[in-house]
C-alpha cells in the first residue's frame, strides 16, 4: 500500500505499508543510507505474514522523494528525523489505527531510529536494530579502522568540492546530501551525536530511553563490528536489551550487511517472536 506523505516544509514522498491480518503490532522502519523503501518489500511481506504490520519510510532524496541532493538542496539529520519521520509515522498510524508501534532501522537508519525514539519516547513500544551501530572509528580493527578514519576526514572536503556526496561515483551509498554525510563523518571521528543538529541534548535524551530493544548483527558484516552495536546499546538507558547474532549457517546465506533482506525468514522468525513477547 502506497501512502502519499508530506512534511511541513513541503517535501513529499511515498510511505510504503504492508498490513498484516490480525496484526498484534506495527513496525515503523527506517532504511539504510541510500536504500529505497521498495528494497525492503520481500522482508516486509515476510514479516507481515507473521502478524506484524510494516511501514517503511522513504529517505529524503531517495526514489519517491520530491527532492534530490545538490549544492542548493541540502539537509541533515534534523530534517530526516524531526521533520520527515513524524510525517511518515502519522500516515502509517492513520492507515493502520489502534496498533502499538515498534520503531526500527537498518544501518544508519537504525541510528536515526534511536534518535527519533529519544525525541518522542511515548510514541513507541520498542526498538528493532538490524545491522546497525555507532560508526565510531574506534570500533573497527586494523586496516578497517584506518580506512574508515581516513574516509571520515575526507568526506567534508568531497562535499565542499561537489556540493553533495557523489556516492554514485565512489561506489559507496549514493548521491547524498552534504550535511548528512558531514554529520555521519563527525560521528565516525567522535563516537557521539552531539553535533547532528537535533533539538536539545540528543545524547542525554537517548540515555533516558527505557524501551525494550532487539539488536541483530551478522558475523560477515564488516560495516558493523560487534563493538559498534555494543556502543549503540551503551547509549540507551536501562531496559530489556537483547542481542542476537546470525552467521551463515543460521541465516542460510552470507551473513553480511544486506543479504538478510533477500533471505528474511530466519531473521523474521526471531523478530516476530520478540515483538510478540513484548505484549504477553
Amino acid at each position: 500500500m502506497d501512502l502519499p506523505t508530506r512534511a511541513e516544509d513541503g517535501h513529499t514522498w511515498t510511505t510504503r505499508l504492508w498490513p498484516a491480518a490480525d496484526a498484534q503490532a506495527g513496525l515503523f522502519w527506517i532504511p539504510a543510507l541510500g536504500v529505497p523503501a521498495g528494497k525492503y518489500e520481500r522482508w516486509a511481506q515476510s514479516l507481515a505474514a507473521r502478524g506484524v504490520t510494516v511501514a517503511v519510510h522513504e529517505w529524503r532524496g531517495n526514489d519517491t522523494s520530491s527532492l534530490r541532493p545538490a549544492r542548493d538542496s541540502d539537509w541533515g539529520y534534523r530534517e530526516l528525523v524531526a521533520t520527515d519521520m513524524p510525517a511518515s509515522l502519522a500516515v502509517a498510524q492513520s492507515a493502520a489505527p489502534g496498533l502499538p508501534w515498534m520503531l526500527g532501522g537498518h544501518s544508519l537508519g537504525g541510528q536515526l531510529a534511536v534518535m527519533a525514539a529519544a525525541l518522542d519516547p511515548e510514541a513507541f513500544a520498542g526498538l528493532l536494530l538490524i545491522a546497525t551501530g555507532v560508526p565510531d572509528q574506534r570500533s573497527f580493527r586494523g586496516g578497517q579502522r584506518a580506512l574508515i578514519a581516513i574516509f571520515a576526514r575526507v568526506v567534508p572536503l568531497i562535499t565542499s568540492v561537489f556540493g553533495l556526496f557523489p556516492g554514485d561515483r565512489l561506489n559507496w551509498a549514493g548521491r547524498e546530501a552534504a550535511t548528512v554525510m558531514r554529520q555521519w563523518a563527525g560521528t565516525v571521528r567522535t563516537g557521539n551525536y552531539d553535533n547532528v543538529g537535533l533539538p536539545g541534548d540528543i545524547e542525554q535524551a537517548m540515555k533516558q530511553l527505557r524501551l525494550p530493544a532487539l539488536g541483530l548483527r551478522f558475523t560477515d558484516d564488516w560495516l558493523v563490528p560487534e563493538a559498534s552495536l555494543d556502543a549503540l546499546f551503551g547509549k540507551l538507558g536501562e531496559g530489556r536489551h537483547v542481542r542476537e547474532s546470525f552467521d551463515a549457517a543460521r541465516l542460510g546465506d552470507r551473513a553480511d550487511h544486506f543479504r538478510w533482506m533477500k533471505t528474511p525468514e530466519p531473521v523474521n522468525a526471531t523478530v516476530a517472536a520478540w515483538i510478540r513477547a513484548q505484549f504477553l
